[in-house]
């Protein structure tokens, strides 16, 4: 799950929305069908000459952890479940200290309509501004490359997932959710935000519990729009994908 997203807007509208700073090779390329292994924005906050600056960067979607032999490692940590991201080896250091967020317009998921079936929903907050979703970044060394090498060294990212919202909470939008899949990547508003880039705490277990008991209004504001089908196929990248399609709501 949580394996498609949409990031379309330009760079200066990411910038206004973040506060952040970019690199000048940050290449922000519009993508209506962001997939596992390709670039996505990450957002982070690192200290320089004693204050703390937030900025954009580029990282490889699936986290690669520094004592990985190869990076085929990325391909199966695209997410991480936050039941136990403070557990398992691959995300446990970047935890403490490599915490960002991953910017977003929306993502896809697809709801099972019976054995054989399913619907893809574009889930997106109607107000129009990017989500940011917990993340985790790894900068990985590359063992077969020279020191100068521009390539030497590898930032990776992942997204951090957790249970949808169950059912009976009153909420409309979290209603649908319940009902779309069992897992959601993890939302943040504003002050969750800040409190899980600021690069000086370093409790992760605590962060974790924050980001999980706020994620559900993080996402009280989102629509699920049905779609077409060809969004499951990676080579379809245009608008069009994310059009409503109204006639899939009938049975």
């Amino acid at each position: 799950m949580c394996g498609r997203y949409v990031m379309a807007r330009a760079v200066g509208d990411l910038v206004a929305a973040t506060g952040a700073e970019y690199p000048e090779d940050f290449d922000l390329r519009e993508s209506y069908n962001v997939a596992p292994t390709t670039d996505v924005p990450i957002l982070l906050e690192r200290i320089v000459d004693g204050g703390i600056r937030r900025q954009l960067h580029l990282a490889r979607w699936g986290l690669v952890p520094r004592w990985a032999k190869d990076p085929s490692v990325g391909v199966r940590a695209f997410n991480a479940r936050i039941e136990t991201v403070a557990e398992k080896p691959t995300f446990r250091a970047a935890l403490g200290a490599r915490r960002c967020a991953v910017p977003v317009d929306g993502y896809y998921e697809w709801k099972k309509q019976g054995p054989k079936s399913k619907r893809p929903y574009y889930v997106h907050p109607a107000d129009g501004a990017p989500i940011l979703f917990a993340g985790l970044y790894e900068w990985w060394k590359d063992p077969a490359k020279e020191e100068g090498d521009p390539e030497l060294w590898l930032l990776t990212t992942t997204v951090i997932t957790a249970a949808a919202p169950p059912a009976g909470t009153g909420s409309p939008v979290l209603e649908e959710l319940s009902g779309l899949h069992d897992r959601m990547p993890v939302p943040m508003d504003k002050d969750t935000l800040d409190a899980w880039l600021d690069p000086s705490a370093k409790d992760g277990a605590s962060l974790v519990e924050l980001v999980r008991d706020r994620a559900y209004d993080a996402a009280s504001g989102w629509v699920l729009d049905p779609v077409g089908p060809a969004v499951g196929n990676v080579r379809n990248n245009s608008p069009e994908l994310i059009i409503r399609q109204p006639d899939l709501l009938e049975s």
